[in-house]
Formats: C-alpha cells, structure tokens, sequence
C-alpha cells in the first residue's frame, strides 16, 4: 500500500545572504523554486504544500499553475518554524508523514524523494533522514507522531532539536544524491 506522505516546502525567506530572493533566481530553464516544486510533483509525494513569504507575488506566478496548495506566511520574518508551523496547517487529515524541503534545493531529485518516501513505508522509526557520504541533508520526512512537537518550534529553526531528542526514531537512508547537502544561500554556491 501507498504511504500518503504530505510534502511542505519552505520558500518563505528573505535570502538575505544571497541579496536577492533565490527562488526566483534562474537553473537552466527555469528557476530554483519552479526546479525543487517540479522534482516533488515527479515524485510519489500524496501532495505538494508551498508556503511562501518574501516576495510571495512573484513565486506564485511561476507556480500558480501546477498541481500544488500554496500558503503565505504573514510572519515569515519571525524564522522558519513559522513557516512549517503555517505548511503544517494544511496538510490532509490522511497524512502519515510529512517531508519538510528547502525551496533552494533544486538538486535533490525525484528518485531520492521517492526513495526516502520507500523507506519510511517500509520502516517504524518516524523520522527519516538522507545521508550523502557520512553527512546528514534535507528533506526530512516526520511522521504524524511528531507533528505537535513541529506545531510548537520557536524561531529560525526546522526539525533539529526533535531529531536530537529522539535519535532511537531516526532512520538515515544513503542516498546517492548530492542534491540532500547542496542549499544554494550565496551567489558562489549557485
């Protein structure tokens, strides 16, 4: 049987190290959000949740048109727990986990997506973690049993301290992808 996995993308930020919003910055044919939303729509996520912020205006026109639930988050500034906070109240009653992803992570493809998604389908620990050659990356997939821990996170963080209290919970799933470690924060790392 399917997992029904609920993936909630944060693309609220200012991009303040890049100096200009990142999302919007061109990949190949199109741009780093329209890249990350595209490769979780090719991939066996149940749904596709986006939750904007900073200069929501112009992301919603690259993505308006594609099958996807988007959110904004009046209290971006206030850090990303807000915006998980915000993606989190839409998710489907029917969702057994839910994959948090960075909307400048263009690189991590379909195929890790789903491989993660297997993983936690064929496992009992409720987080489940990509590993690219020793380190840990992103997304990070929660199941529901950890969703009034993510409800309650305070400021400019995502899931670490939840991880770091429960590490009996976590599975790390190689992956050869090196898309999972790559988050594209400053002009030289584009």
């Amino acid at each position: 049987m399917l997992t029904f996995i609920s993936a909630i993308i944060l693309a609220a930020g200012e991009s303040k190290r890049m100096g200009r919003p990142k999302q919007l910055m061109p990949l190949g044919d199109s741009t780093i959000l329209e890249r990350t939303v595209d490769n979780f729509l090719g991939s066996k996520v149940s749904e596709v949740l986006v939750v904007l912020g900073h200069k929501a205006e112009d992301m919603v026109k690259l993505i308006a048109k594609r099958p996807v639930t988007i959110t904004v988050n009046p209290d971006y500034r206030a850090g990303m727990s807000t915006s998980i906070v915000a993606g989190l109240s839409l998710v489907s009653d029917r969702s057994e986990g839910v994959i948090l992803a960075l909307g400048d992570q263009p690189f991590v493809d379909s195929q890790t997506i789903n491989q993660l998604i297997e993983a936690f389908g064929a496992h009992t620990k409720g987080i489940v973690i990509p590993v690219y050659q020793g380190r840990r990356g992103h997304p990070i997939i929660f199941s529901k049993e950890h969703r009034g821990e993510l409800l309650k996170l305070k400021g400019d963080i995502g899931g670490r301290d939840i991880i770091s209290q429960h590490p009996d919970d976590v599975l790390e799933v190689v992956v050869n992808c090196e898309g999972v470690l790559i988050d594209i924060d400053t002009p030289d790392s584009l």
